[in-house]
This record gives C-alpha cells, sequence and structure tokens, in this order.
C-alpha cells in the first residue's frame, strides 16, 4: 500500500473509495466521469454497478447510506440535474454512513451540450464541498469527504472537473481509519428519514446550523493552504503595483503554479461553505484578491461577501477551459481584457461515427426523406453534421419524444408528419419511457425511432436495461420491448435491422404515411463490439462510375483516392457491414478477394 501508482483522478477516487470502506458504488456513464465506476468493477470489493439514470442511482446509494453502508454516486455535471430531485431533500434528512456525489464538470464542453458550473448545486442545496487539484488530492480529498459526511451528518458534494479526471499523477495510498463506523441496521422509526412538513421544519433549522459548523471546522481544515505569504502590515502598499492575492482551487491551483510568479496563493480544497475566519485572517492586509476558478465566479463571489477586496473579471473569463496562457492573460494581461477562448485548441478534426455504424441507415433514410428530426444525447447525435445533416435538435438526455410531441402540436399536419423522434436504447430506459407513454396519454401520431445497439456506446459500452447484463457482466433479464411498448399502449411495433438498407428505408416510407403512434426498433449491436461482427470485408471495383452514392453513407473507411480515381474501402477498418453494397445501384463494391493482387495493392495506396 505504500508504494506509489500512476494512475488518473477518476482511479484514484475508486482506489481511495475501496480503501476507505465504501461498500456501494452507483452511477451512470458520462464522460469524463465514467472511469470511476468502471476501475471499482476491476478493483472488486466494492459492489459497483450502472443504474438507469442518475436519479435511479443516486436513490440507492441513498438507501445504503440509511441502513450505514458508505456509498458514493458518480455522474457528469448534467447528470446531476437528473439527480436534483432527491438531493435537495437528502441534505434535509443527512445520512448515515457516508454518502458522497462525486460530480464531474466540463469546461469547455469536450463532450457535453452544456458547460455548467456544479458548484452552484453546493450553495442550492446547502451542503459542503470539496475540490481536489490533481490525483493525490482526489485520493486523500475522498477519505476526508467520507469523514465529513458521517462527522456532520450530511451528503457532501465532490467536484472534480475534465483535467482532474483524465489527467495522471503519482498518488500513494496510505488507508487510514475513520473516526466514525456506522453499524449496518436500519433503525425503523427514525424521523429524521421521513420528510413530512414538521420533520422537513426542524431539519432546515438543523442544515443552517450545520453550515455554520461546517465553516467552522474548515477554518482548521488541513488541506487548504498558503503559499508564498507576505508578511504585511495594515495600510498602502508603499510599492507602486498593490499588493496582491490569488485566491484559487482545483486544476486551476497548478495553471498559477506553472507560472511560477511569486504571488502569495490561497489554495482552497474545501470550497463550501468558506473558511471565513480563516480567509478574512489571511486577507485582511492585502489591497487585491484575484479569483483563478473554471467558469462561474463562484468563489469570487463568495469572497465578496465577506467584504475583501475582489477584483471581478472580464466575463471572457467565464467561458470555457483554462489553460496556462488564460491564467498568464487573467493575471498579467489585465482583468479587464476580453479572452475569447480559441476553438482551434479543442479538435483538430470534427467527430464521426463508427465505420459500419449501425445508425448510418437511419440516418441517410432520414435525410433522403427530408424529414424534421427531433434527436437526443448519443452517438447518433454526430448525425447533425456532415454528410448526414438529419438531426435537428439536441437539448438533454430523453428530451426527443416530448419535444416532437410538442413540435406535432403547433405544426401544420403536413410539416407534423414529417417530424419523427429518435432516441437511443440508453437514452430510452434513462429518461425516454416516460416521454413515450406521454405521447401515448396525447394521443399523439407520429413515428419514434429507438436505436438500439445493445450498449451505452458512447462512453464505453456499458450495460443498461436492455443488454442482458448487469454489473460485472453477470446475465440479468434484458427488456423485452415488444411486451414493454404493448404494456403502455403502443399498437404499432416494428423490427427492424439497419444493416439492410433497403428493407429500412422502404419500411420507413411505409410507416410515414400510416396514422397512430408508430415506434421502430432498429435492432444491431455497436460496430465496436467485435465479436458480434463477422461480415466479409468489401472493395470498390475498378468499373465504378463515381456516382459517390457510397461516400454519402458516412462511414469513416470509404474514402475517395485520387491515385485510382474512384472511391476507396479501407481494409483495416471494414467490418462488412454491407451498407455501402446495398447503396451502389451498379453493383461495383463487392467482397474482397484477399487472394487477388490487384485488391492488396489498392490497400497499400490508401
Amino acid at each position: 500500500m505504500s508504494e506509489y501508482s500512476f494512475v488518473s483522478g477518476n482511479e484514484a477516487v475508486a482506489l481511495s473509495a475501496l480503501d476507505h470502506g465504501v461498500v456501494v458504488a452507483t452511477g451512470y456513464p458520462g464522460t469524463p466521469s465514467t472511469e470511476i465506476i468502471e476501475h471499482l468493477k476491476k478493483l472488486g470489493g466494492v459492489d459497483a454497478s450502472w443504474c438507469p439514470n442518475e436519479k435511479v442511482a443516486l436513490e440507492v446509494a441513498i438507501g445504503a447510506s440509511f441502513v450505514g453502508g458508505r456509498s458514493i454516486v458518480t455522474m457528469k455535471h448534467v447528470g446531476l440535474n437528473v439527480a436534483a430531485d432527491p438531493l435537495m431533500t437528502l441534505s434535509y434528512t443527512g445520512v448515515k454512513g457516508a454518502l458522497v456525489i462525486v460530480s464531474c464538470d466540463d469546461p469547455g464542453m469536450f463532450s457535453s451540450q452544456n458547460e455548467q458550473d456544479n458548484r452552484n448545486y453546493a450553495k442550492f442545496a446547502k451542503i459542503p464541498m470539496l475540490e481536489p487539484s490533481d490525483s493525490q488530492e482526489a485520493y486523500v480529498l475522498l477519505r476526508e469527504a467520507i469523514d465529513i459526511s458521517e462527522r456532520f451528518d450530511t451528503p457532501v458534494l465532490f467536484r472534480l472537473t475534465t483535467r482532474v479526471c483524465h489527467g495522471k499523477s503519482a498518488i500513494k495510498r496510505n488507508p487510514i481509519p475513520l473516526k466514525f463506523s456506522p453499524s449496518i441496521h436500519f433503525e425503523k422509526g427514525w424521523d429524521k428519514f421521513i420528510m413530512l412538513p414538521k420533520q422537513g421544519r426542524e431539519r432546515h433549522q438543523f442544515i443552517e446550523e450545520r453550515l455554520t459548523r461546517l465553516a467552522e471546522y474548515n477554518d482548521v481544515f488541513a488541506y487548504n493552504f498558503f503559499e508564498h505569504e507576505n508578511k504585511l502590515t495594515p495600510g498602502k502598499s508603499k510599492k507602486k503595483d498593490p499588493q496582491l492575492a490569488i485566491v484559487t482551487s482545483g486544476v486551476s491551483y497548478h495553471y498559477v503554479k506553472e507560472l511560477n510568479l511569486g504571488l502569495p496563493i490561497v489554495k482552497l480544497s474545501f470550497t463550501y461553505p468558506l473558511p471565513e475566519k480563516w480567509l478574512k485572517e489571511k486577507l485582511k492586509h492585502y489591497e487585491q484578491i484575484i479569483c483563478v476558478e473554471e467558469l462561474d465566479p463562484f468563489l469570487e463571489k463568495e469572497i465578496k461577501i465577506l467584504d475583501l477586496p475582489v477584483i471581478a473579471k472580464n466575463k471572457s473569463f467565464y467561458l470555457g477551459e483554462y489553460s496556462t496562457d488564460r491564467v498568464r492573460t487573467l493575471l498579467l494581461g489585465g482583468l479587464e481584457r476580453d479572452d475569447p477562448f480559441p476553438d482551434a485548441t479543442y479538435n483538430t478534426s470534427p467527430p464521426a461515427l463508427c465505420s459500419g455504424c449501425p445508425h448510418l441507415t437511419i440516418f441517410n433514410v432520414f435525410r433522403e426523406l427530408g424529414l424534421n428530426v427531433s434527436g437526443d444525447i448519443g452517438c447518433y447525435t454526430l448525425a447533425a453534421l456532415k454528410p448526414f445533416e438529419s438531426l435537428h435538435t439536441v437539448v438533454e438526455m430523453g428530451a426527443s419524444i416530448p419535444m416532437a410531441t410538442g413540435m406535432k402540436k403547433v405544426l401544420d399536419k403536413p410539416e407534423s408528419k414529417k417530424t419523427v423522434a429518435v432516441i437511443g436504447d440508453s437514452t430510452f430506459f434513462h429518461s425516454g419511457l416516460v416521454g413515450l407513454i406521454d405521447a401515448v396519454q396525447q394521443q399523439v401520431e407520429g413515428v419514434v425511432c429507438i436505436l438500439d445497439n445493445s450498449a451505452t456506446a458512447m462512453t464505453g459500452r456499458q450495460e443498461n436495461p436492455g443488454t442482458g447484463q448487469s454489473a460485472n457482466g453477470i446475465t440479468s433479464p434484458a427488456v423485452d420491448y415488444q411486451k414493454l411498448l404493448e404494456a403502455i399502449g403502443i399498437k404499432q411495433i416494428i423490427f427492424l435491422d439497419p444493416y439492410r438498407f433497403a428493407n429500412t428505408k422502404k419500411r420507413i416510407e411505409e410507416v410515414m404515411d400510416g396514422e397512430g403512434l408508430r415506434v421502430l426498433i432498429l435492432k444491431r449491436e455497436c460496430a465496436l463490439i467485435p465479436q458480434k461482427h463477422k461480415g466479409t470485408k468489401v472493395q470498390v471495383m475498378d468499373n465504378c462510375i463515381k456516382c459517390g452514392d457510397c461516400l454519402k453513407v458516412g462511414c469513416p473507411s470509404i474514402s475517395f483516392n485520387e491515385e485510382i480515381n474512384h472511391p476507396l474501402i479501407d481494409q483495416s477498418s471494414c467490418i462488412g457491414c454491407g451498407i455501402c453494397q446495398e447503396v451502389c445501384e451498379h453493383d461495383v463494391i463487392v467482397p474482397v478477394d484477399f487472394t487477388n493482387s490487384n485488391a492488396l495493392v489498392k490497400e497499400k495506396i490508401f
């Protein structure tokens, strides 16, 4: 246990959970949080599992906590919106066994639809929040979060960001027994777990008192510290420049450190409620304070309440992920300077669906039919890009079906008839089912397409209720779409194989002219599940007429090669799905004969 290891922040959280008595870990996969549960599943020793959505994940963790089990629940930042309902009342009930909510924010939106700052949830729910800046702190501060949870009878928000989640650094595992060790037992009749109005009013008073005690505890918290502290006396500085101090937290601390400016730095690890007395004492003689923090001016506003001389930043610094260069601009280039973050730092090439992705078919059909497509969150969101440009709305998990319902309420009949909703299997189980039930109740007419690729594919092919697997690969009953949809009142249910392009297109054209609510399930495993795909690789023959139909499929394996003056299929990535063969009306895409030297030459040209 005393040896150092090189791990990511997510892996460090998992190791600390294992080392400090966590017995239940739940979550819903979402970058940048996914690897915490994945790593716990590999480590063993903790009951780690994925749930259908973040609300359910938190509720399972609450149940474990109420009987004395230490638990953590993990999610990306937008997932906490889904879990907010139980979170707000959990703040009132408190805990028995520790409960830590690991929220992984995504400044810069590398894989997210918004850039919300979940530090605001700590203030909203009136619960303590810790923020590690690297893997070692992730390990140590999770232990502290567990201790604070049980010491103060509270859930704890544990906020990471993408760079901390995925960045790797050395850690030293050092399990330390915690002061509290709750017994595993359910205490019936304990009023604090029953939030009727009378108990709620009493617990609200408890929450306010708890915040005061937490702030006092934070005043002596060992993992807040002051670097390069100047011994100042009251009064104006005799120097040309005013005495300046920096307050920072999380990964922003490292950006400040890398600049090596020699300025005083307050590093906060316990960021809500603030250590008020400690901050006032440490900063009382400084003439200017700058808060270096990603996204919202959270610390800036909280410290300003303490009547300390905090300088407001230009609002451009509320946008995007920080870097050493951006922090240099902030600290040396002037607080009023506008600093729009450059898009070029994010992606050098646009993302694309995988070779042989089963979603290729449906979005080609949508494009050819000119449909209005209400979309959702998943790999298929990429169909909004070229060459498909056939997904037209994306808001949040499960919104596609209710949004299509709303659109149909307003559009005239011809355009309403052209409006469809599309949702993936994992997203359907996450929060799409209720929207479909609502569509049944409201007697909506139209088409809903469920794209079932037997995985939560975008985050690494995790299991979901439709995959037939639960945690650790154990076989479980898969949801039967036929029975489920019939039970909620769907009468028209059609199963399609998206690899059969011609049949899929024909059936969609037929159902678009139908009446009532029609649900299509396009079922074919994710192309990245290799054991499911044993198709024959294909190649383009020399008699190709260069019509370009195969290029419109959007498969990354197909490109136009100038050397041979027609499309070429990369044999290293082709999985033999056959979609391009069905699209080609001239029969010039054929199975590869690897005994044919000409086919091998073409592969080398590519």
